[in-house]
């Protein structure tokens, strides 16, 4: 079965129809996603482990043998590794993990494997099924996104759209494709992320509204960075996580002509 779409200009009128290639009737495959998602994140985590000489550093040191110089024989006390000082004296227990100041009994290491591996035929899928729920208008509701105003699915507009570079002009021309509610859903559900995360870049939490998917970057790029909630991506550049944010399948989306062709041959 052929799939076709509505065509539109930066009027928001309809223009003419495109076919639209296979992928956008790929079966929808939840579990492919959500690996690819959580694959692609954990390339984003940073190593974390403690200083390796952590507690080590002390010239504390446990003396076994009873005759040994500076030895704890017969001074009631547990023989632990303790401080060593001037003319055989001996300080507070150091170096053992229950002690003050001791090191770690298991302390996180940075070589610790924490990136999750996915198959490339598997991620490829997941990206297809992933472009595939963003033509399921049922699928793009339940995700959370307003889509009653929207005028088709998926929305297709004209090449001329990639050449904007204004984010006036590019807010323009969404609102008149019926974009306008979810992009207030973004911007008035946005808040300041918990404790010391609000003071530092990337501070805030703003909900994903739609995506944009051209086939070249004429303009676009710079046109809409700065509109809260939408993301602008190259074909080549597609991937799962930008596709289905949270593991979430069903991200509202506007593709323009040359996106469409690229994902003919794609």
């Amino acid at each position: 079965m052929v799939m076709k779409a509505n065509v539109y200009n930066l009027a928001g009128e309809e223009r003419g129809a495109v076919e639209l290639p296979s992928v956008f009737s790929e079966p929808m495959r939840s579990d492919l996603i959500t690996r690819a998602v959580l694959a692609e994140e954990s390339r984003t985590y940073q190593p974390k482990g403690s200083y390796k000489w952590a507690g080590l550093e002390t010239s504390a040191e446990y003396r076994g043998r009873k005759e040994a110089y500076g030895s704890i024989k017969n001074k009631g006390i547990s023989r632990l590794p303790r401080e060593k000082f001037p003319k055989g004296k001996f300080g507070k227990v150091r170096r053992v993990p229950f002690s003050v100041k001791g090191r770690r009994a298991h302390p996180p290491k940075p070589e610790k494997i924490i990136v999750e591996k996915i198959n490339e035929r598997e991620r490829q899928k997941a990206i297809r099924s992933a472009l595939a729920a963003t033509a399921n208008k049922a699928i793009v509701k339940k995700r959370g996104h307003v889509v009653d105003a929207v005028k088709s699915y998926p929305l297709v507009i004209e090449n001329a759209f990639e050449s904007l570079s204004r984010a006036k002009e590019v807010v323009s021309v969404l609102t008149k494709l019926g974009f306008s509610s979810d992009m207030l859903r973004a911007k008035r559900n946005s808040k300041p992320r918990s404790g010391v995360m609000a003071n530092r870049r990337g501070g805030t939490h703003r909900p994903r509204s739609l995506i944009i998917i051209v086939g070249e970057d004429k303009g676009i790029v710079k046109g809409a960075r700065n509109i809260s909630g939408v993301d602008v991506v190259q074909v080549e550049k597609l991937s799962a996580h930008m596709l289905a944010p949270g593991t979430h399948a069903g991200r509202i989306a506007v593709y323009s002509e040359g996106a469409i062709e690229k994902l003919r041959k794609w």
